[in-house]
């Protein structure tokens, strides 16, 4: 079976950027993973902190791609790791969701975005679903760290 997940409405929201499910990362509170995500593509300038502190994730995003603030010139090479070290922070913080994570075994975890071809599966499933390879990591992460 695979778990496709996108709305944080539906069955798996946590799993989505927008989730609500805060966490202290860099010494700073940031309000979702989005967010998070979204101000390190300005690290070390002030439009990372005025993103961390925009109320929705939806903000937060629209914010980070606007092309008028002054992208970091290694974005391309640093986002996968940016985003890894975003996920697994978020559910090492929430018990509730790294169980919901937890408790999908060795499921295929889908991001069903269909506009986007990097983090989701696209319109036609043929997208990378980076994000969706994260969760996956960071499930294993998670499992192993519970081992212990």
């Amino acid at each position: 079976m695979t778990i496709y997940f996108y709305s944080t409405r539906e069955r798996y929201g946590c799993f989505s950027n927008f989730s609500p499910h805060g966490f202290v990362l860099d010494d700073v509170y940031w309000p979702t993973s989005e967010h998070y995500f979204q101000a390190q593509k300005f690290v070390g300038t002030p439009h990372a902190d005025q993103i961390r502190q925009v109320k929705t994730p939806k903000d937060a995003a629209k914010m980070g791609r606007e092309r008028s603030r002054p992208l970091r010139p290694d974005w391309e090479q640093v986002k996968d790791d940016i985003m890894r070290k975003a996920v697994l922070r978020k559910f090492e913080t929430h018990a509730d969701i790294r169980e919901e994570l937890l408790s999908t075994g060795d499921e295929l975890i889908v991001e069903n975005a269909p506009g986007d071809y990097y983090w989701g599966c696209g319109a036609d499933g043929s997208g990378k679903n980076m994000l969706g390879q994260i969760l996956m990591e960071v499930r294993e992460i998670l499992r192993h760290s519970n081992q212990q």
